[in-house]
């Protein structure tokens, strides 16, 4: 089917997420050793990550923002372990800024550039990841539309409704692409969009099998510009 516009995921679609976190907690571990030394003693990545998933559990209504949700981890183990609770805005920064720092997938670049020449491209991303802070990036999209921002994810059919609205046309004009069965997929079909699913082999969620009938079904990002742009 034709369309006027594309919405975009970004964590594992253009780029691998957990490289880039794994970069960003050794960071992080790194700043506190030299700024808040009892927390880091106390608290390595795995001590971190359990904190953040009972940070999870105490606060749901943070299932939409992922950098609330990180804040507050900091910050409780800041003070559990008697360090300056107030540590935790600059300890987030220097996680957020190295979260940042990803690795495209090889594919991601060319794809855009020819996919960006021609429709215009929104971003829709239930992570905190910041297209703003990515300058060979940010030109190639009209818009970014976040969870956070929203105050919902994806599959909530409201995100994929705004996406639309910051790309001017209406859903079942726009074509989501994404990895995910379920937030991307799913969730992109149910909101009335169609659906590039980016099955790229070896990853997580290249498995698993959607609900409905993608329009698209791709290894990787080139495979589907050549095909929508032949």
């Amino acid at each position: 089917m034709p369309f006027d516009a594309i919405t975009l995921d970004l964590d594992d679609t253009l780029w691998p997420v957990w490289p880039a976190i794994h970069r960003a907690e050794a960071v992080l571990r790194d700043w506190m050793a030299q700024h808040a030394p009892a927390t880091a003693a106390a608290h390595d990545v795995p001590a971190m990550r359990a904190l953040r998933a009972a940070v999870a559990a105490d606060h749901p209504e943070w299932a939409h923002d992922l950098s609330a949700l990180r804040r507050e981890t900091i910050r409780r183990a800041l003070a559990a372990a008697g360090d300056n609770p107030a540590l935790a805005e600059p300890a987030f920064e220097v996680f957020f800024d190295a979260r940042q720092q990803v690795t495209l997938f090889d594919d991601a670049l060319p794809a855009l550039r020819r996919l960006a020449a021609r429709w215009p491209i929104v971003a829709l991303s239930n992570g905190n990841a910041d297209i703003g802070r990515m300058p060979g990036l940010a030109g190639l999209f009209r818009a970014s539309v976040s969870a956070r921002e929203l105050g919902v994810a994806k599959p909530a059919p409201q995100a994929f409704a705004q996406a639309c609205m910051r790309a001017g046309s209406r859903p079942e004009r726009t074509l989501h692409i994404g990895d995910d069965v379920h937030t991307d997929v799913d969730g992109a079909l149910d909101a009335g969009l169609q659906a590039a699913w980016v099955r790229r082999p070896g990853m997580a969620t290249a498995a698993g099998v959607p609900r409905g009938q993608p329009q698209h079904v791709v290894a990787h990002l080139l495979e589907l510009a050549d095909r929508l742009l032949p």
